[in-house]
């Protein structure tokens, strides 16, 4: 089969063409900025991608076409397709009638954390020789590759895996489908991360995102588990609307606990109140123990024990773009990190926090958090959190924040933090602020859902610039 897919460079659709490539199907696509990394992942792959999104694609004439959830009505080239009446469908459906029907479904839906918490999910299945598939928003380091397909758990097995591991994300699918893709995945493994109000642009209230969960609830089978944050009033409301399978619920006071958390990010896991295991690694944050218990329960549901899951955390090496490093000049460390919705935001201050200590040690010691933000999502432009931003970055020790391209005022917004947030219009003048003030022991988070402008690599060029002229 020639599929052609429209909005090819996203991360999904991106892993949807090699998922398809892998299968045997030829590929191609477009989308409207075709760059690295996606693009040279994609022709790695054999994929041919087009520029753009002219009329003229239809003379490849391939057997469907795959939309992405980037085009809408008025895209040049779904109007041809809608007026010549050539076949199309939406990723998350091509997804679930060509790789999905059939396997053994973990589907790992909520606000924050679905990508670390389905890589963590996916790595324990590997380690454990389960050799699944997945399809994950980011690229886990444990993989080095966002999708594939489900794998012979041994050379000499016959038989392929039936698992696949799924990151569930509730954005609406296509312009001509305005359900949840995860609608469309029919879990038999459904993990509820969180849930708070997101994606503003799409949903009126945090109660239509909720009719959307349990919609996804009400696909998984009695035979099947659903794993939910015992901490989130929200996703009890979800699961008090109709649950007919069995729950497990993971965070305090809950089936799966963790306790005893140490300053170098190890714990210990407990479940029905009977010690399970020690976890020893160096993530940072109480979200990423609550992503290690979601991961663990759902894997004990295809059969791995709470032992080898926990042996596989302690190799895990989290996902590119959350608290990674980037770099480290004169003794100051350059953090990149996905965080844009405020609690992710001041989630991910605090676990560095934890790490470097609280506020008034850190500064006489010299170690400072310095956060850099750029509100970049479609909920933070249209400015429906901003008022949540100055709390969220309360941990903070100085603020720079990118306003251009705003619809609101972020110097108004970050008016109750403003003896320590300043907000640039100008991406190279913030790039100087940060390299001026920065010194040995000092930690710049920088947090974006997009490029940020490769400010991560600016900021590191300015401070070796800095060390250099100190020499001279």
């Amino acid at each position: 089969m020639h599929i052609h897919i429209l909005g090819i460079c996203g991360t999904f659709m991106g892993g949807i063409a090699v998922l398809a490539k892998a299968a045997g199907h030829k590929v191609t696509g477009c989308d409207a900025n075709v760059y690295p990394p996606m693009s040279t992942q994609l022709i790695a792959q054999g994929v041919t991608l087009i520029e753009g999104f002219d009329p003229s694609q239809t003379a490849l004439n391939p057997d469907i076409y795959v939309i992405g959830n980037v085009v809408s009505r008025g895209n040049p080239l779904m109007e041809e397709i809608l007026n010549r009446g050539y076949p199309y469908i939406s990723g998350p459906q091509w997804l679930a009638e060509n790789v999905l029907q059939g396997k053994w479904v973990l589907a790992v839906a909520g606000t924050h954390g679905k990508t670390t918490t389905s890589s963590m999910l996916a790595w324990i299945l590997e380690y454990a020789g389960l050799a699944p598939g997945f399809l994950i928003g980011g690229v886990p380091q444990n993989f080095a590759v966002s999708a594939r397909l489900p794998q012979a758990p041994t050379q000499d097995s016959k038989s392929i895996s039936p698992f696949f591991v799924i990151e569930a994300d509730e954005y609406d699918t296509a312009f001509f489908d305005k359900r949840s893709k995860f609608v469309h995945y029919r879990p038999r493994t459904a993990v509820l991360n969180n849930l708070e109000y997101d994606h503003a642009d799409i949903f009126e209230d945090l109660a239509a995102i909720e009719k959307q969960f349990h919609h996804l609830v009400r696909t998984v089978p009695q035979a099947g588990l659903v794993v939910s944050n015992g901490k989130e009033a929200s996703l009890q409301r979800v699961i008090d609307k109709g649950c007919w399978t069995p729950v497990e619920k993971f965070g305090s006071d809950s089936d799966w606990q963790a306790v005893n958390p140490q300053s170098d990010g190890s714990f210990d896991v407990t479940f029905a109140g009977q010690l399970q295991g020690h976890v020893a690694w160096d993530l940072l944050g109480e979200h990423n123990r609550m992503n290690a218990l979601a991961s663990i329960a759902a894997a004990r549901h295809v059969g791995v024990s709470v032992e080898v899951a926990i042996e596989a955390l302690t190799e895990f090496k989290n996902v590119k773009r959350r608290m990674e490093i980037r770099g480290v000049v004169n003794g100051v460390t350059v953090y990149d990190d996905f965080a844009h919705h405020p609690t992710a935001i001041a989630t991910t201050i605090a676990g560095l926090r934890s790490k470097i200590g609280k506020t008034s040690d850190a500064v006489s010691n010299g170690a400072r958090i310095l956060a850099v933000l750029e509100p970049r999502s479609n909920t933070m432009k249209l400015g429906v959190m901003k008022n949540a931003l100055p709390e969220s970055l309360a941990e903070a020790d100085l603020v720079f924040c990118y306003g251009a391209n705003l619809g609101w005022d972020a110097t108004q917004a970050l008016a109750p933090i403003k003896h320590k947030a300043s907000v640039y219009e100008d991406l190279e003048a913030m790039v100087a602020a940060i390299a001026s003030v920065a010194k040995a022991g000092d930690y710049v988070l920088a947090m974006s859902n997009g490029g940020f402008g490769g400010v991560h690599q600016k900021i590191l060029d300015a401070l070796q610039e800095k060390v250099s002229l100190k020499v001279l």
